[in-house]
């Protein structure tokens, strides 16, 4: 599958694009700062409803915009398929598929399958959680169709718990009544975070597991001999852990957990165990590789994630994904650069960008974008359009005079 138009409105730096995609290798040129990184991440956000650079909407959509379009047309089957996604600055996404009914973004997710290698991340290995959390996030989305309304509602539970251990924080011991009243509701809620915490982290714990062998084969390939690397899902709800135990019994064990770090909870005014703590952890041949790898070996362990990536999306859905290498070449050694574009040289579509000349890989048959004269088109198309407007306008009011003459 490929991308054929990719078309944007008040995305981030564009107020407006239009480009045309071919199959095969295209290198989007351009320095830092014209925006073509934001062309990529489009596609990123249209294919798994996140930005691996923002937590929020907001950032995505162009300043003094109230929502942002991003469109697509996919070519793979006998006939291309139309995406459209609205990113509001506050409030839900929402999509259309061929100019049909108004869908959620879970019902979005997946549709177009991307995979992102960005500068970034080498922080999978080397940064917080919250880096190799969003990872799986993005994972799931792609590769799970009930894993983004999963997410989804244990956040939204999260948050609700959340507010009450605040409002007992701020309450102290006055008002008794009220108190109780607070306390009741955050039963209900923990019950609720309790299960929707477990199918969550049950979810990630299989995407760990259909990862890990792919990752383990990849990383030994890219490092070579006697390199051996392993991924282990580590679940703050330590008592998932225990698969013996029927579902009741580990819920109670978790409940019991949550009654002995509940005056902690109250103190801090923050649910402290849950999915939204859990960690993924990379081991390289025995150790944490967070403390003790290179930054070499740190760049092999992403890359070789990313590939485990692609390789069980195109197993489980048949598929290959549009693969975005966003800047990464003028961060990686000539080893990398070459194991990388021996892979992107059998893709279906690849979609690189660069900030320089010196950065451009030797591609045959690859199409190259300058990002300056795509940004010059959109002001040309944007001219021509305010001129058409005011014509149109002009031809009305001299309607208007004529029919008040009459």
């Amino acid at each position: 599958m490929y991308i054929s138009r990719l078309v944007l409105d008040h995305y981030r730096s564009w107020d407006t694009c239009l480009l045309d995609l071919e199959p095969g290798v295209t290198i989007i040129k351009g320095r830092n700062g014209l925006g073509k990184t934001n062309l990529v991440e489009a596609i990123e956000v249209l294919s798994t409803g996140t930005s691996h650079r923002v937590s929020s909407s907001l950032p995505l959509v162009e300043r003094g915009r109230s929502k942002a379009t991003v469109r697509a047309r996919i070519q793979g089957g006998e006939d291309p398929t139309d995406y459209e996604l609205t990113i509001t600055a506050k409030g839900a996404k929402r999509g259309r598929i061929n100019g049909g009914p108004s869908l959620y973004m879970r019902d979005m997710v997946g549709k177009v399958p991307c995979v992102t290698f960005s500068p970034d991340d080498q922080r999978m290995v080397s940064g917080e959680p919250l880096v190799r959390r969003s990872f799986l996030d993005e994972a799931g989305a792609l590769l799970d169709p009930d894993y983004f309304r999963s997410r989804q509602n244990f956040a939204h539970i999260a948050q609700q718990r959340s507010a009450l251990l605040k409002q007992l924080l701020k309450q102290g011991d006055r008002g008794t009544d009220q108190r109780n009243a607070v306390l009741s509701g955050l039963e209900i809620w923990t019950g609720q975070f309790i299960q929707a915490g477990l199918d969550l982290t049950r979810r990630r714990m299989s995407l760990v597991a259909a990862l890990a062998g792919p990752f383990e084969t990849l990383y030994s390939d890219l490092a070579g001999p006697g390199q051996e690397a392993n991924l282990d899902y580590v679940p703050s709800l330590d008592e998932i852990r225990d698969q013996d135990g029927s579902e009741s019994a580990v819920e109670e064990a978790i409940s019991q957990h949550f009654q002995r770090i509940y005056p902690g909870e109250v103190a801090r005014g923050t649910n402290l165990i849950g999915p939204q703590r859990d960690d993924l952890v990379f081991g390289l041949n025995g150790m944490q590789a967070r403390e003790f790898a290179s930054n070499g070996e740190m760049w092999t362990l992403a890359l070789a994630l990313r590939l485990a990536l692609f390789e069980v999306i195109v197993q489980t859905k048949q598929v290959r994904p549009i693969v975005v290498l966003d800047d990464v070449f003028a961060q990686l050694d000539e080893g990398r650069r070459s194991q990388i574009l021996a892979f992107a040289g059998d893709q279906d579509q690849v979609l690189i960008t660069v900030a320089a000349d010196g950065d451009i890989p030797s591609l045959d048959e690859a199409r190259l974008v300058d990002v300056e004269s795509l940004k010059a088109d959109a002001f040309e198309r944007d001219q021509d359009e305010e001129i058409s407007r005011a014509l149109a306008d002009l031809t009305r009011a001299r309607s208007g005079q004529d029919g008040d003459r009459t």
